[in-house]
């Protein structure tokens, strides 16, 4: 099969996309509004893309509320002050997460709607989120428009401080262990994937010969 991108309705490349495109890591982001209302929304469209300073990137469109385009009040809160927290929500939390998706009315906060519990942060005004082990406090660096016409908002924000739940943390891998972390993510229409098992691999060099076979890494469960 072949689809030329140029052929096909904007709806199709969608479905392409997340559907071949998986899995996608989500980002969990909370904002606040001018009215100090905490808005929380999920984003699949979310990459790491630097490490100096430590970057993300989140793609945001617009949504469709009351007949009429306009930003996601994730957008339109980020614009305003510059300020967000990205989480990492475990597979747990995949009921909150699908839940924070809903279209609700302005005002209204996705938080309390899910059910779930704000931290004060250190650096920014947007609370983080009690039950998610990785938080990001961040400020907006830039957006750029992307799209035919220019309506979706590629927003690079910098991380200004990381909370790591000690429970998931691996001294042996110095760092977060993606096993115990469990998070959700995103593939294709109405469904998430999580992680059952992880393939280490040693970065090849060519001076020595030979490769080291892959070591698999199952995630624990009562039946191993």
């Amino acid at each position: 099969m072949r689809f030329d991108a140029s052929q096909i309705s904007a709806k199709d490349a969608y479905a392409l996309l997340i559907s071949a495109v998986v899995p996608r890591p989500i980002a969990f982001v909370t904002t606040v509004d001018g009215q100090g209302v905490v808005n929380l929304a999920p984003f699949s469209f979310f990459t790491a893309v630097s490490s100096r300073p430590p970057l993300l990137a989140l793609s945001i469109g617009q949504r469709n509320w009351q007949g009429a385009l306009q930003p996601k009040d994730t957008l339109a809160n980020i614009q305003a002050n510059g300020e967000l927290v990205v989480h990492i929500a475990p597979v747990a939390l995949a009921e909150a997460v699908n839940g924070a998706a809903a279209e609700l009315p302005p005002g209204v906060s996705e938080l309390q709607h899910c059910g779930l519990t704000a931290l004060p942060s250190v650096h920014v005004r947007p609370p983080r989120i009690r039950e998610c082990p990785v938080q990001m406090e961040a400020k907006l660096s830039q957006i750029v428009w992307v799209g035919t016409p220019a309506t979706q908002a590629l927003v690079l924000v910098e991380v200004l401080c990381f909370h790591v739940d000690d429970a998931i943390w691996s001294d042996h891998l110095q760092g977060i262990d993606p096993l115990v972390l469990d998070p959700l993510s995103r593939l294709g229409g109405k469904a998430f994937g999580t992680t059952g098992r992880a393939i280490e691999l040693p970065r090849p060099d060519w001076a020595v010969s030979g490769f080291t076979a892959a070591v698999s890494r199952q995630k624990a469960s009562p039946d191993n």
